[in-house]
């Protein structure tokens, strides 16, 4: 491995910053899982689900999206894949009895990771205002409230989201529930995070998801990472990399945050490794790129592409490629002539060596993968990210052929699928005239709402209902500080959820919270035991069966309740009778809806009932993989971006980049404990990761509180209270905290420009310092040289 240890692209830790000095994976992994598992007091049956996790015929996981081989290892699940399966099979129950124990507004005083330690919801509640509190209800009285809220309003005011987790068989029928009701109102938790990527390659490439597949990384000969932390978000990946190490593939990361998942890798089921306490070294280099850098580091990697082609007598990059698959480039190629290396060293923070140490990596490589998540879409100009990074694969035809591609890694488990089977706002990504015909009604044609444009209709009263299909909208949005208040203006609030969450305790004026079935658990209906399946990033089809006995005997199957409202909600009116949508029969057996999704989706999911339990999942085929390229022009497009910095915000003094990220220890909204572990930081959630000598230069120390205040000036204030001051390998000028308890500071306006995704990878903010408090007295910081770094090197309190 070469190390390289300069500020901006060293692989050693900085001195005088807290940071995890073990290995990702390894025992600090097995703890972490079996700390769980004794929080939840998770059923014996949980050790079960998770052998056959991520298993042909067995239970896919709930937590991210990776893909599930063909022949899996001994264990196919990682520590937040098992922490996902053991909270979803907690022992613990959130019951009627404890709704009378407490009103709503006292929960809102809860912790996120409180709320949901309380356990499985158990019963259908109903929000009575009078009381405030949740009173067990029936099904049926449920059901026939809803419909008739439903009924009452114009179905274009109402809103049908839907969380990453839900089936695609549920997720089918909840599409074509919006549209038969008579919207296109469908955001889902993609909005939030890679609807940048679906928009911007479908653009681009004519297809709007990565097209690679697991086998490509068996062949690739190096990988370019950039802004997606594998440690935390999709451990599971971290086995091909380090495989893909071992055989000579060199990794190279671009991340503002010196993250241990790309790093360096201790494999928990190498017994070598275990034992030793031996690990793999991942990246070749680490390049910690500026918040919003991205673009203008992806363009000194082309420019320096651009020159040794020249050097070397046009033989560099595919030119035949490029003259018979792609449009665009001599504008793009002379936006990189005219783009000088002192701006982007500026834009990027990194030095013009280290990128054309970057570009030889690239330069020697045959096959390169582009992978990339959140730290490129999340950012006012993410589709110019992005499709830079579309320019640096195409300019040596690094997409369309096997070892090669993009990759964007999704978060949610079946956050991709639910996009494939019609939840989407945009009406011309559905195949809105097989619809139609299949179903004898006219679907709506116009665009509906993305979530950003939800929190704005809930804002200006124009929303009067939201249906929420798991999830923690409230909690994930920006803005928050705004949306909450406004949220109890709705008319209705539907939430279907396995555990209680903060979106729970803001209510509209009719509101119900319906509990359902785990994926983890057995679904039984009127034809047995049932199926469902879930996409993968890399688009293959899996069969998941849960087998655990359920939470309750007053669950519902997602697909189940959906079914029951909308059989409430249309059949209750003759002119929405339609007698081709028997609700009933499709919830007593799953098989037929995914007949219905063959039907509708021919090409990709064709005998989608006989492949779904192919081992490594059925491919649903992607055409830019097969260079045929499915946009405007029948081509791959080259872009010339008009900026350096994704940001769009001027740097002055005073302002930061803030960066929201997970922590070691969640998945989305859910948090599962106090410990972020790759980071060293232990304890608390409430803390600021700062640039030591941005420490300084503000005139704070470690371990001050502070309060953060957001810089969008737009007339509104958001401020957050009480953060700790905590040092961190960091570029001057980005500062780092946790997501969703900072997204109060991010204005609904700062988004991408296209696919209006929250930009939360840049978020203008300014430092007010709150006095000094007792530094590291909150068992925050895990590096002892931290607290020696006083005079005599004596620990002490200041």
């Amino acid at each position: 491995m070469t190390t390289d240890t300069s500020p901006d692209n060293g692989t050693d830790e900085h001195p005088d910053t807290v940071s995890y000095e073990g290995s990702t994976g390894g025992w600090g992994s097995m703890r972490g899982m079996v700390q769980t598992m004794a929080r939840e007091m998770s059923s014996p049956g949980a050790l079960a689900t998770l052998a056959t996790q991520n298993k042909t015929g067995g239970f896919m996981c709930t937590s991210c999206a990776w893909g599930k081989p063909k022949h899996p290892h001994a264990f196919e699940f990682c520590e937040n894949g098992a922490k996902a399966t053991l909270w979803e099979l907690t022992s613990h129950r959130c019951t009627p009895e404890f709704f009378a124990e407490h009103t709503v507004s006292e929960l809102r005083s809860w912790s996120d990771h409180d709320l949901e330690h309380v356990g499985r919801l158990t019963h259908p509640m109903r929000f009575d205002a009078a009381s405030d509190h949740y009173v067990e209800c029936s099904w049926d009285e449920a059901f026939t409230a809803i419909g008739a809220e439903l009924r009452s309003i114009d179905p274009k005011s109402a809103v049908f989201y839907a969380s990453g987790r839900a089936s695609l068989e549920t997720s089918y029928l909840y599409a074509l529930f919006a549209r038969l009701y008579g919207h296109n109102n469908l955001p889902d938790s993609s909005n939030m995070c890679h609807e940048t990527t679906s928009v911007t390659l479908n653009e681009l490439i004519g297809s709007p998801v990565g097209t690679c597949v697991l086998e490509d990384f068996e062949e690739c000969d190096a990988i370019f990472f950039f802004g997606q932390n594998t440690g935390t978000n999709s451990p599971r990946f971290l086995h091909p990399l380090q495989k893909a190490v071992e055989r000579g593939c060199r990794i190279v990361t671009f991340n503002p945050i010196r993250e241990k998942g790309l790093l360096s890798f201790t494999n928990p089921q190498r017994v070598g490794q275990m034992l030793t306490g031996s690990d793999t070294d991942l990246s070749c280099q680490y390049l910690q790129v500026r918040a919003g850098g991205d673009i203008a580091a992806i363009m000194g990697l082309c420019k320096y592409v651009f020159a040794q082609d020249d050097a070397l007598g046009e033989t560099v990059i595919d030119h035949d490629f490029i003259a018979q698959h792609c449009t665009g480039f001599d504008a793009f190629r002379a936006k990189a002539d005219a783009t000088s290396w002192e701006r982007i060293e500026q834009e990027s923070g990194l030095s013009r060596a280290n990128i054309e140490e970057a570009g030889r990596v690239y330069l020697g490589a045959e096959r390169v993968i582009g992978v990339y998540g959140m730290g490129l879409t999340q950012h006012v100009h993410g589709f110019e990210n992005i499709a830079m990074l579309v320019d640096l694969l195409l300019m040596r035809g690094h997409i369309g052929r096997k070892g090669a591609g993009i990759c964007p890694v999704r978060g949610h488990s079946n956050v991709q699928g639910q996009r494939t089977v019609g939840i989407s706002e945009k009406p011309e990504l559905v195949p809105l005239d097989t619809l139609a015909e299949q179903f004898g009604f006219e679907p709506p044609r116009d665009t509906g709402m993305t979530t950003v444009e939800v929190c704005e209709a809930v804002l200006d009263g124009s929303a009067k209902a939201f249906i929420g299909l798991g999830g923690n909208f409230l909690r994930a949005i920006p803005d928050q500080g705004r949306v909450e208040p406004a949220w109890g203006q709705l008319q209705l609030t539907v939430q279907i959820a396995t555990k209680l969450n903060r979106n729970h305790l803001f209510n509209g004026r009719t509101a119900y919270l319906l509990p359902c079935l785990g994926r983890s658990e057995e679904d039984i209906q009127a034809s047995g035991p049932q199926t469902v399946t879930i996409e993968d990033s890399f688009s293959h089809i899996h069969g998941s069966r849960g087998h655990r006995t359920p939470a309750s005997e007053h669950l519902m199957s997602e697909t189940a309740i959906v079914a029951g409202i909308a059989k409430a909600t249309l059949e209750a009116n003759p002119l929405k009778t339609n007698p081709k949508v028997p609700w009933d029969a499709w919830t007593g057996d799953y098989g037929l809806i995914r007949d219905l999704i063959a039907e509708t989706y021919h090409e990709q999911f064709h005998d989608m009932n006989a492949r779904m339990f192919e081992p490594g999942g059925f491919y649903r085929g992607n055409s830019a993989r097969e260079r045929i390229w499915k946009t405007d022009s029948g081509k791959a497009v080259f872009t010339a971006p008009q900026m350096l910095a994704a940001t769009d915000m001027e740097d002055m003094p005073g302002r930061y980049r803030l960066v929201t990220v997970r922590s070691n220890d969640q998945f989305n909204t859910t948090i599962y404990g106090y410990s972020d572990r790759l980071r060293g930081i232990e304890g608390t959630r409430d803390v600021v990761l700062i640039n030591p000598q941005d420490i300084a230069a503000a005139g704070l120390v470690a371990g001050q509180r502070i309060s953060l205040l957001g810089d969008t000036e737009d007339g509104h204030d958001r401020r957050i209270d009480n953060l700790e001051v905590v040092p961190f390998d960091l570029p001057s000028g980005t500062i780092v905290g946790y997501y969703p308890e900072l997204n109060p500071l991010i204005a609904l306006s700062h988004h991408d420009r296209t696919s209006k995704t929250p930009a939360s990878k840049a978020v203008p903010v300014r430092i007010a310092a709150l006095g000094l408090a007792i530094a590291f007295g909150h068992g925050t910081l895990s590096r002892n040289t931290i607290a020696q770094r006083s005079a005599g090197g004596e620990n002490e309190d200041r």
